[in-house]
């Protein structure tokens, strides 16, 4: 079926489809790599000690955050490059915020 302005709309959905595919691989492997280094770091150092509830914690915040980002930069692919390096950058914050939240407690007592 063809749009006034767009070309095939099935083509579209499967293509956006192998595309979020390929994110969701690609967001997989980062948070896999992320979290390889406090797991190697345990083996050498005393001071890191995850358990398995802060492993998955943290795969989640990552996973999100990774998502989050890859889907609304494509959203926002249209704006300036000020304007989608300041979005990802608001991102990028929320989810540091969250981290040190988690990790030591600044505002709450959730992490530590």
């Amino acid at each position: 079926m063809n749009t006034a302005g767009g070309g095939d709309v099935l083509a579209n959905n499967s293509a956006m489809r192998a595309s979020m595919g390929i994110d969701a691989v690609r967001v997989a492997l980062a948070t896999a790599m992320i979290l390889l280094v406090p797991l190697v770091a345990m083996q050498f150092a005393q001071g890191v000690q995850w358990t398995g509830f802060d492993f998955a914690v943290a795969a989640v915040l990552l996973a999100g955050a990774g998502w989050t980002c890859l889907r609304t930069g494509r959203r926002v692919a249209r704006l300036a490059v000020w304007q989608r390096v300041a979005v990802v950058g608001a991102l990028a914050l929320v989810f540091a915020a969250i981290w040190v939240e988690l990790a030591v407690g600044v505002l709450f007592n959730f992490g530590s």
